[in-house]
């Protein structure tokens, strides 16, 4: 590794970080405009002003705007994420009992979702032109113009009410058999898959087809290398970079989607504990979860952007 590669990572890493830093201030000059706050959302509209003031100086909102964000954000490299203003727990132990459940459902998504995008995008790819790959980019573009909310309300009505093959709700407590975790999961899963698995397909094909239209792919084929070895010893290795970005942009997508899967499945996670914290302002809350799913997605495209850098060969010597 050579000190162009090593001053593009250290680039990139501290990129991530001032951006960060900067939606870390936006969160919170969000989150301090939104009309209310925890103390009127506890004692009602009919509080009087010396109840609503006690209670704002309690939990700690009379202290100034800048001031509040000073200690917000100092604590944040500590795990200190404050305390919640309805339930008065620590955010850290809020986040921590639903973290593994949103992990979850983002690891057997991603599990599902890339293998299949990246064998469609492959194959669409290496067959352009062809049958298949008019009907796998037509059904692409048709999926991703549906919304996630759509998807999920269709499999509601067909899975759930029609059929009644699967649970309207996902419980994950009572979860003792892999057929349970199976339907559990089932409806949330395809309805994250459907997106994903259509901006991945796309964006591999892109990747592959930019690379078989290379010059040395040409060279490569008149030296008569046969087909599949021009794909996976040649083309493919060249394009891991920008599968790579692809496949990270495309998981980027849990951390937005997931919020209106969460919720419509009743899932007990990350996201729906946001939508509870926001309808309840509780602002310490919603700030930490958003910084949360902000860092993921931060880690998401930064690691694949140090990957192609690593990728590179132009860069590796």
């Amino acid at each position: 590794m050579n000190a162009l590669v090593l001053k593009l990572l250290a680039q990139r890493i501290a990129l991530a970080l001032l951006s960060l830093l900067a939606v870390s201030v936006i969160v919170f000059a969000i989150t301090a405009v939104l009309p209310g706050d925890a103390a009127q959302e506890q004692l009602g509209q009919d509080a009087t002003p010396e109840a609503l003031a006690a209670l704002r100086a309690q939990m700690g909102l009379d202290v100034p705007a800048p001031q509040r964000y000073l200690r917000w954000i100092g604590g944040l490299p500590r795990g200190d994420l404050g305390m919640s203003s309805t339930t008065q727990l620590p955010v850290a132990e809020l986040i921590g009992s639903r973290l593994p459940n949103s992990l979850l459902l983002a690891a057997v998504t991603a599990l599902f979702s890339v293998p299949i995008a990246l064998s469609l995008g492959i194959a669409a790819a290496v067959w352009r032109g062809s049958w298949f790959d008019r009907a796998a980019s037509a059904g692409a573009v048709a999926v991703v113009s549906v919304p996630e909310f759509l998807v999920a309300t269709l499999a509601v009505l067909v899975f759930a009410v029609q059929l009644r093959w699967l649970p309207a709700l996902s419980y994950v407590s009572d979860i003792e058999s892999l057929g349970q975790l199976l339907r559990a999961f089932a409806m949330p899963v395809l309805t994250l898959c459907c997106v994903i698995v259509a901006q991945m397909m796309r964006m591999t094909r892109a990747a592959v087809i930019d690379q078989l239209e290379a010059p040395y792919i040409e060279m490569v084929r008149l030296k008569g290398a046969s087909p599949l070895r021009i794909v996976l010893a040649h083309a493919l290795p060249n394009a891991v970079g920008p599968i790579a970005n692809a496949v990270a942009l495309s998981l980027s997508y849990l951390l937005g989607g997931v919020i209106i899967v969460e919720t419509i499945f009743n899932y007990p996670g990350i996201a729906k504990l946001m939508v509870d914290g926001v309808s309840q302002r509780d602002m310490p809350l919603v700030q930490a979860c958003a910084m949360l799913f902000c860092a993921g997605y931060l880690f998401l495209v930064t690691t694949a952007d140090l990957f192609g850098i690593l990728a590179n060969p132009r860069l590796r010597k």
